[in-house]
């Protein structure tokens, strides 16, 4: 990387809800790069749990005290937000086997269509299995997914299942 280079990188998903797997990655990606926008996908043919507003501001709520990270919603193709943003770089975590493939094919996409580069990062160990999926659908049936989610998130998700 050249010296004095700004780098800013998105890492989009949905994040419904944000894990403590997606606050490994982000606090690993920000040492690396400048400017780290989260960006909190939204697709009609998806059903969330919680809404785009509320999955930003959770986010927002966990991420206020790194500077460098901003959170933003958006809709349509991520490559055409990361130009509008002017992102060089798309940071992904990565949690097992299945997900390199995945990724690899995501990443290649990304970079014939939008020109964009990818950063992989290694979610920490203990986050290998966890996702927003899984998370969603334990906490439904009653089950702890208290050490998977921040606290505050833990008591948004028991709140929402709750009604």
């Amino acid at each position: 990387m050249a010296p004095n280079k700004f780098v800013r990188a998105i890492f989009p998903g949905s994040f419904d809800p944000i894990t403590n797997g997606h606050l490994d990655v982000i606090h690993r990606g920000i040492k690396i790069v400048d400017e780290l926008i989260i960006a909190v996908g939204d697709d009609p043919q998806k059903e969330y749990l919680f809404d785009g507003q509320e999955r930003v501001e959770m986010i927002r709520e966990l991420t206020n005290d790194i500077p460098e990270v901003k959170v933003e919603r958006f809709s349509g193709l991520m490559v055409d937000f990361a130009r509008r943003v002017g992102a060089q770089v798309i940071l992904r975590g990565l949690r097992n086997l299945t997900d390199v493939q995945h990724e690899f094919e995501l990443a290649l996409t990304n970079r014939a269509v939008g020109h964009l580069e990818t950063m992989f990062i290694m979610t920490g160990e203990q986050y290998g299995f966890t996702s927003s999926t899984l998370i969603r659908e334990v906490g439904r049936y009653g089950g702890d997914v208290s050490g998977l989610i921040p606290p505050s998130i833990y008591k948004k998700l028991k709140n929402k299942l709750d009604t």
